[in-house]
This record gives structure tokens, sequence and C-alpha cells, in this order.
């Protein structure tokens, strides 16, 4: 048993077509990094909205919290599947992170543009990912890249729309 708990996190060589795993998989690190921080900062709005918008904006940004945490698993095991080590400390993800936090205390209609613009961000390095991957071969970051990205455009469309007065 001690065996067992010796083994160390490494990286590996895969064979599976894809050119140059290595720039693809720093970009989903990005890309999980940019998650972590907004899967935070979306969580901390829910727990502090308030006012007449309330309701609404806890309920959007649960079910947004809860897909961006399942897809930070769904984009690390695309790491490890390319054959590299997904980041492992906060400093890390803070440091690959393009995601800011906001200065000061924000309404409900701030904290909606500010998650929107947050979703923009990610949104935007998702492409520049999916046409890396798709110049590397590798058609199934390309597809992760594409579904991703489609989840954070809708999610900043309904932020701004619930930000409209």
């Amino acid at each position: 048993m001690t065996d067992a708990l010796a083994a160390t996190p490494s990286p590996d060589t895969v064979e599976t077509g894809v050119r140059d795993t290595g720039p693809i998989a720093s970009g989903l690190a990005d890309v999980l990094a940019d998650t972590y921080r907004l899967v935070f900062k979306t969580h901390a709005y829910h727990w502090n909205v308030e006012g007449p918008a309330f309701y609404s904006m806890h309920k959007l940004t649960e079910e947004q919290y809860e897909n961006m945490f399942a897809a930070a698993d769904t984009l690390a095991e695309r790491i490890r599947a390319l054959g590299h080590l997904a980041p492992s400390r906060m400093d890390e993800i803070l440091n690959r992170s393009k995601i800011k936090d906001a200065s000061g205390e924000l309404s409900a209609g701030g904290m909606a543009q500010d998650l929107a613009a947050s979703h923009e961000r990610i949104a935007h390095r998702l492409h520049a990912l999916a046409e890396l991957a798709s110049s590397r071969r590798d058609i199934v970051t390309e597809d992760l890249a594409t579904a991703r990205s489609a989840f954070h455009e809708q999610a900043a469309w309904m932020l701004r729309a619930l930000a409209k007065s």
C-alpha cells in the first residue's frame, strides 16, 4: 500500500495524431484558470445580490457556477488526456487567469455587467483555443472549446439582458 501512495503525477507522451500538444494544454490551462476565477466571482455575486432582481440573478448565477464547476473537471481531464499536467496550485490559477475582480461593491446590475464581460473574455480565449486546436489536428479540444464558448456567449447575453433597466 505504501508504494501505491508514492506515485507522483507526471506528463506522458500521447500518440493520437494531435500535433504539438504543449500549446494546446497551455491554452486549456488558461481557460481552466479563467473558469475557476469566474466560478468564484459568480458564486460570490450569487451570495451577495440584493434588490428587485434578487431571485432572477440568484437563480441564473447558480445555474452558471454549477455549469462552470463541472466544466473545470472536463478541461483538466482534457489536459491530462493530452499527456500534460493540469494546474495544481492556486497561484498558477491566479497568474494564468485574465478574469479580474471588480473594485468596490456592485449593484445587481453592476454584478450582471461585470459577469457578462468576464464571460465574453473567456469566450474570446476559447475562440483562440479552437483555432489553435484545429491547426494542430485536435478535433476533441476544438469541439470542447466550441461548446464552452457557446455556453459563455449565452451566459453573457443573459446577464446583459438582465442588467438592462
